[in-house]
């Protein structure tokens, strides 16, 4: 009995030690009481190869830690030990303008040389050095090494530093802006510690991930926490959805690894979530298999090419999926098709919702996007399609892309002056038939087709999805109009059938856009 009380007591004044220090003690784990402090960041920091491709890593749980060792929590040491010598510091020098006279005009002479201009006078502008330290990973034994673009980018020299203290020049073999992925060859006259990708689908929210890299030029730190979230659409292109992770991340980290408990790369950390600049526990990495396909196509073409289809989408909201007796929100609906495109001779029309690609159901726009941008350029793909209620299944010879290919409308009509409509508003839309005239006055070009929008109420739904006056209604709930007596028989027509709501596509100045209009405002 004596001995529980003194077990107690000394339990006692251990809390309230913990206490004191901000710390609350649970068992065997201690918790820190680390007090909170918010826009995206990036973390600070040619021809074909003729290497081998990168392979994929097979899962081998006995490369896993055990969770518990000898009653006591596991660490991280033995993992961190493996695989910590493949990852690399990069410093890139890169040559920086300094402002000009123009640019400096009005600041005092003695304050110029501060600024590139070491007479302070108003000499041209001269280039100057600068340099930046990012992460990186070894990938294979002959000095592969994959990092950031953004951490390269720019760069007039690049040295790779082992954390064996070796360093190297690193030649820049291709980048991928696209999904900020990098490829750095070294070379070494024995073989390098190296590093295997992972398979990230295998991830789940809530597994542990330890990240290692060089946060402000501290080489080879380790942090430690689990996926906080999985397929984060960031605004950084449409091609990559991000892992989010809670491992501390900062500058410097650019380019280095995510590892899982195997010690296989699941991510490269490339962005934070910050109102400082400083790590506040939200850090976004690209997935692996997203680099591992970049880096092969690095390694065999020295450039990344992306499938083709030749299509302006959205996805489905739950408004428009109700506008259309959807049950499902799933897809992405074609609100334009750019003639002598694979989707043009494939079938593909205006008003199509994609729910497949080969027999894959699809999710979303982004998902579309993805996923025909992974398809080999030649590959014949298979799109099932809802077109009016009816599936129909086509098939389309996928191109390379270019960047200057862009599913946009080029006939969209150039704003004039306000005219009366010739009959009444409908949702809130002055609307005019297309006549001679009025094409004359709005300058719509001749092949144009549709209702000429004249006025937009500014509390209706079209005015918050941005249409003005000028746009064409081209379709109401995926049927054509020609006339204001056509839209208003395809409201009568959704209101006759119990919708609460209509489809509408607009051709504007920005492309053609579908959205809902709530049928109250009529």
């Amino acid at each position: 009995m004596n001995d529980v009380k003194v077990l107690i007591q000394r339990h006692k004044r251990l809390l309230a030690a913990g206490a004191a220090a901000g710390i609350v003690l649970f068992g065997l784990g201690a918790f820190a009481l680390v007090p909170h402090s918010g826009q995206v960041q990036k973390l600070d920091a040619v021809t074909a190869t003729g290497e081998q491709p990168i392979q994929m890593a097979s899962l081998d749980d006995s490369k896993a830690p055990r969770l518990l060792e000898n009653g006591a929590p596991f660490s991280f040491a033995d993992l961190v030990e493996r695989v910590s010598p493949a990852v690399v510091t990069i410093n890139v020098e890169e040559e920086v303008k300094s402002p000009d006279a123009s640019q400096l005009q009005g600041l005092p002479p003695q304050f110029r040389q501060f600024f590139g201009d070491p007479n302070g006078g108003g000499g041209q502008a001269q280039p100057r050095r600068a340099t930046s330290v990012g992460s990186g990973f070894i990938v294979s034994k002959d000095g592969l090494v994959v990092t950031n673009n953004h951490v390269v980018d720019g760069a007039k020299k690049i040295t790779v530093k082992l954390p064996d203290g070796r360093s190297f020049e690193g030649k820049l073999l291709g980048t991928d802006p696209l999904t900020d992925v990098a490829l750095v060859k070294i070379n070494s006259p024995k073989p390098l510690p190296s590093v295997e990708f992972g398979d990230d689908h295998q991830l789940r929210v809530g597994d542990w991930v330890v990240a290692v890299g060089n946060p402000f030029g501290l080489s080879n730190t380790v942090t430690a926490g689990i996926v906080s979230s999985i397929g984060r659409a960031i605004g950084n292109g449409p091609y990559t959805d991000f892992i989010q992770i809670d491992a501390p991340i900062n500058r410097g980290n650019s380019g280095g690894p995510t590892f899982d408990l195997r010690g296989q790369v699941i991510g490269m950390n490339s962005m934070i979530f910050s109102p400082s600049g400083g790590s506040v526990g939200i850090g976004f990495a690209i997935p692996a298999s997203i680099i591992h396909d970049v880096v092969n196509q690095l390694i065999t073409k020295g450039h990344v090419t992306r499938g083709w289809l030749g299509v302006q989408i959205q996805s489905i909201t739950p408004e428009i999926a109700s506008s259309l007796g959807m049950d499902d929100p799933k897809g992405a609906i074609v609100a334009n098709v750019v003639p002598g495109s694979p989707a043009a001779k494939a079938g593909l029309v205006q008003g199509d919702i994609v729910v497949a690609l080969n027999n894959k159901q699809i999710e979303d726009s982004r998902d579309l996007t993805r996923r025909v941008a992974s398809l080999p350029v030649d590959s014949k793909a298979t799109f099932t399609v809802n077109r009016q209620g009816s599936v129909k299944t086509l098939t389309a010879t996928i191109t390379a892309r270019g960047e200057d290919k862009v599913a946009s409308n080029d006939a969209g009509p150039s704003k004039g002056a306000e005219i009366e409509p010739r009959q009444a508003s409908v949702m809130g839309l002055g609307l005019s038939a297309l006549t001679p005239d009025v094409r004359r006055t709005f300058n719509v070009d001749d092949g144009a087709s549709g209702v000429l929008i004249t006025k937009v109420d500014p509390n209706s739904d079209a005015a918050q999805n941005g249409v003005q006056p000028g746009d064409i209604l081209v379709s109401v709930s995926r049927a054509p109009v020609r006339t204001p007596a056509d839209v208003q028989a395809q409201v009568n027509a959704a209101k006759t059938a119990g919708r609460k709501s209509v489809l509408l596509l607009v051709n504007g100045q920005g492309g053609q856009l579908y959205f809902t209009s709530d049928l109250d405002q009529t």
